[in-house]
């Protein structure tokens, strides 16, 4: 029988922070298709606590290969500000069908504390998280994420916090 918290089977990020000990609460929300096909979260629900839910977008850098760049929702990732924080001379997003296979997960389930438990890859959080005493990063499936303190990201994927906005 599998542990359960809210009634909600846990994943393997919640899973990770449970064994180190980390407080983290699980959130669920609603998903729709973009016109691609792609699972699109449905932010909407939170008003103006959207910006408190960071996306794990995966990059790659001509001297570090695979690196990941967490970001408000509500924001774009400055390539060239990633390559600069990371000793690239520039960085590009993964490409979606090499996606799934680099990280172990699908567009739209990506998260920084599975990411760097599996593949040990770079991790940068931008620094207006820092400023929040809470925020939201998926928890490795669509349409659920776990909240925590971003120190408590930072300290877990051994990130680095710099400016990562447009």
């Amino acid at each position: 029988m599998s542990k359960k918290k809210n009634n909600i089977e846990k994943t393997l990020v919640e899973k990770i922070l449970d064994k180190n000990k980390i407080p983290y609460r699980q959130a669920e929300f609603a998903t729709h298709e973009d016109s691609g096909g792609v699972a699109q979260m449905d932010t909407s629900i939170l008003n103006e606590k959207e910006h408190l839910v960071y996306k794990t977008l995966v990059c790659s850098g001509n001297n570090t290969k695979v690196l990941v760049g967490v970001v408000p929702v509500t924001e774009h990732l400055s390539m060239k500000k990633l390559a600069q924080n990371s000793g690239n001379k520039k960085c590009e997003m993964l490409p979606l069908k090499d996606l799934e296979k680099t990280t172990g997960y699908a567009h739209g389930a990506n998260t920084p504390i599975g990411i760097y438990f599996k593949h040990h890859f770079p991790i940068f959080l931008d620094k207006s998280m820092s400023k929040e005493s809470e925020i939201a990063v998926s928890s490795g499936k669509i349409g659920r994420s776990v909240f925590l303190k971003p120190q408590d990201l930072q300290k877990i994927t051994h990130a680095k916090f710099c400016d990562l906005l447009e």
